[in-house]
């Protein structure tokens, strides 16, 4: 399909495997994500792009996102149901796609159970449908339903529901199927002590709690039968207090094998957990030993190391192909599922299979652009690679007229112009002023849990030098010069600088930017931070969290009290691997007790701004760490002392401090566009130069690209 060499150091990841009927030729799969583009209208023709890119990139099996057995099933109304005429429309061109393409697709089928969002959702008849689950529990969220119990013939007939779906899926042109029985839904639901009450054949003790699953897995089984792989995604640890044990979840891995999957791909955490398990505070494969706790449970009696009775696949924060490979080779695990990475790189098997792994545009773990959009009901795409999930609104043709066009300024938005440009057969000449590519990702990449932000520097260093895109490092370009290079175009990407304060004593020297401090640290003592958004939060992390990625991975299986590694296995932590690249001249950076930093706000709640799913995770942090939060006051002055504040009610306080941080925000750098529209050249301004009133990582790499195109149709 791409080829069968694969570099040594990958021998395990590329070697190819059997799923039931499927003969797959290397062990990473696509695993299951909602993109919001199932329900566009549009024929498909998003999804199949989407889909088709990756096949092309190296991935062999992709598992769609949810497809709903029935209506009561979808999560929202950005949902498909498998036998609606348009969804299966849809999802037949998708398949075709990806067969042309030269892979193969799963149908996950999917029931959202009390998780399901209905307003608006109406059945084939246009009735109002409603949640239902075995017991009339809702769930915490804004918005949640208590569901309806399921009496005996609603479970029957949505038991009869899966069947009928997966049959459709085939019909469809699908090659395998996914029963979601993990991450909180339907499924998770019955067999979780949490979410099933009943006293009947359906629930009471661990055994009847499981009969829904196993009974939905032998209906699929009879309505694909063996010719078509049936992969299960169950909870390897629903991490919920009081919820399925791990012997009862050793018990449903064996269950699901006599029952008939040809495979466990095993995932983590329900929605409602209080522990993350997808951002980027959460440790690379710290998950890895609960799919490995079910490999053992459901391994050959006489050898738990042998191959298991079916494969077991790893899924949840596996960012990197290496740490694949190092999985795979200790042999309990079969293959790996990777979701998000694939939203970054489509082309991340093939890049990995050829050694290439700076140039891999690795998933950063924002979710600024995925989760935290799929969970406002908006089509997903990716920070760090806008294209994903629009490759009908950026098909990659070459230029109709290529010309040489310059981009000033290395960070993300110049830096994704500058790649759009030169992939499309331009020639480009990037200048940024400082020693280094990387702007406002450089701060970002000093902060502990966003290392990787580095790694987006690199990919598209690499990348532009794969292009022969001219790079000019420490070269502060004038209006004067862009004007005698002759470009067609320039883009205007210089970023932003720190807002100043006007404070009474915010000159005294014991006061730093935000940019000094990270980049410089910090001397011993007391700290305030004037500003509570994401720039303070992150300075305050900066300060209070280990720099060191094995001390907070350490940290963190103890905060969440994870359970204990596999007993059969000499080691279940991934080396946290350290591919940051620092930046030269930083001072290193040694954390200090949390209890000497003291965040202040104004007013409004502490990392404003920050994404859905990751200001919860940040604030969880700051607190562990001792960190002080003070609101609902105004700045006095600041004295050679501390930060004096005053209150509402007219109280005063003096906030004791060393040192005074400030993270007031920024302000537009742009000492080139009006002088460029003087001269009458061409250009776009992008990123935090065109507006830093809120300065959005999304927004800047989406006008990076726009500005690329308008430049060079």
């Amino acid at each position: 399909m791409h080829g069968d060499d694969a570099t040594p150091a990958l021998e395990r990841t590329f070697s190819p495997w059997r799923l039931g009927a499927l003969q797959l030729p290397h062990r990473v799969i696509t695993g299951s994500m909602h993109t919001g583009l199932e329900t566009l209208d549009d024929g498909g023709a998003a999804l199949s792009a989407y889909y088709a890119e990756r096949i092309r990139g190296g991935a062999t099996l992709i598992i769609t996102g949810g497809l709903a057995v029935n209506a009561e099933g979808c999560g929202a109304d950005d949902f498909s149901v498998l036998g609606d005429p348009a969804s299966d429309a849809r999802f037949a061109a998708a398949a075709a796609a990806v067969h042309e393409a030269g892979g193969f697709i799963a149908a996950q089928l999917f029931h959202a159970g009390r998780y399901a969002l209905l307003d608006g959702v109406t059945d084939a008849h246009g009735r109002p449908v409603h949640p239902v689950a075995p017991s009339p529990l809702a769930w915490r969220s804004a918005g949640a339903q208590v569901p309806v119990e399921l009496d005996e013939l609603g479970i029957l007939r949505t038991i009869d529901d899966f069947r009928v779906a997966a049959e459709r899926a085939v019909e469809l042109g699908f090659d395998a199927v996914e029963i979601m029985a993990s991450e909180g839904y339907l499924i998770n639901q019955f067999c979780s002590p949490v979410t099933n009450r009943r006293d009947d054949e359906w629930g009471g003790d661990a055994r009847r709690r499981r009969r829904f699953a196993v009974e939905v897995l032998r209906a699929v089984r009879r309505g694909v039968g063996f010719d078509v792989p049936v992969i299960v995604r169950m909870s390897g640890a629903d991490l919920v207090p009081e919820s399925s044990t791990q012997d009862e979840t050793d018990a449903l891995a064996r269950d699901l094998v006599r029952a008939g999957a040809d495979a466990l791909n095993v995932g983590i955490g329900w929605h409602e957990s209080k522990v993350p398990t997808v951002q980027a505070a959460v440790p690379h494969g710290v998950w890895l030993r609960y799919a490995e706790a079910v490999a053992r449970a459901i391994a050959l009696p006489s050898d738990p190391t042998a191959p298991t009775a079916v494969p077991v696949i790893a899924s949840n924060r596996l960012t990197d192909l290496r740490d694949a490979e190092d999985i795979l080779a200790r042999g309990a695990i079969t293959a790996v599922a990777l979701a998000r990475p694939f939203l970054a790189d489509a082309a991340i098997v093939d890049r990995s299979r050829n050694g290439h792994f700076d140039a891999v545009n690795s998933c950063i773990g924002c979710n600024q652009a995925c989760l935290d959009r799929s969970f406002v009901k908006q089509p997903v795409s990716c920070l760090v690679n806008p294209r994903a999930a629009t490759e009908t609104r950026y098909p990659l043709t070459l230029s109709a007229a290529p010309a040489h066009y310059a981009v000033v300024g290395g960070g993300p938005a110049g830096l994704i112009a500058a790649e759009d440009l030169a992939a499309r057969g331009n020639r480009v000449t990037l200048f940024e002023a400082d020693a280094h590519l990387g702007g406002q990702f450089t701060l970002a990449a000093r902060i502990p849990t966003k290392e990787d932000y580095a790694l987006t520097v690199a990919h598209y260093s690499a990348r532009l030098s794969e292009l022969g895109a001219r790079v000019e490092v420490s070269h502060p370009v004038t209006v004067d010069e862009l004007a005698e290079g002759g470009y067609a175009g320039v883009v205007v990407a210089t970023g932003v600088r720190p807002r100043t304060v006007d404070i009474p004593g915010a000159s005294l020297p014991h006061v730093l930017s935000y940019e000094r401090a990270i980049l410089d640290g910090v001397p011993e003592g007391r700290v305030a931070i004037i500003g509570g958004g994401g720039i303070g939060i992150d300075t305050a992390k900066f300060l209070v969290l280990s720099h060191d990625p094995a001390v907070r991975a350490r940290a963190f299986e103890e905060q969440f009290q994870l359970a204990s590694p596999s007993t059969y296995l000499e080691s279940d932590a991934l080396p946290q691997r350290t591919r940051v690249r620092e930046r030269p001249g930083a001072a290193p950076f040694a954390p200090r007790p949390g209890s000497s930093v003291t965040v202040l706000r104004r007013t409004g709640k502490f990392g404003a701004g920050m994404g859905l799913t990751s200001r919860w995770v940040a604030l969880g942090e700051l607190r562990e760490a001792g960190v002080q939060f003070v609101s609902d006051l105004d700045y006095r002055r600041i004295t050679p002392e501390g930060v004096e504040v005053i209150f509402a009610d007219g109280t005063s306080s003096l906030v004791p401090a060393d040192v005074v941080i400030v993270c007031a925000g920024q302000v537009s750098h742009d000492p080139l566009s009006a002088g460029l529209a003087a001269r009458g050249i061409r250009h776009e301004v992008v990123g935090g130069a065109l507006d830093a009133s809120r300065v959005d990582a999304v927004r800047a790499t989406r006008q990076g690209i726009d500005a690329a195109r308008r430049l060079a149709a």
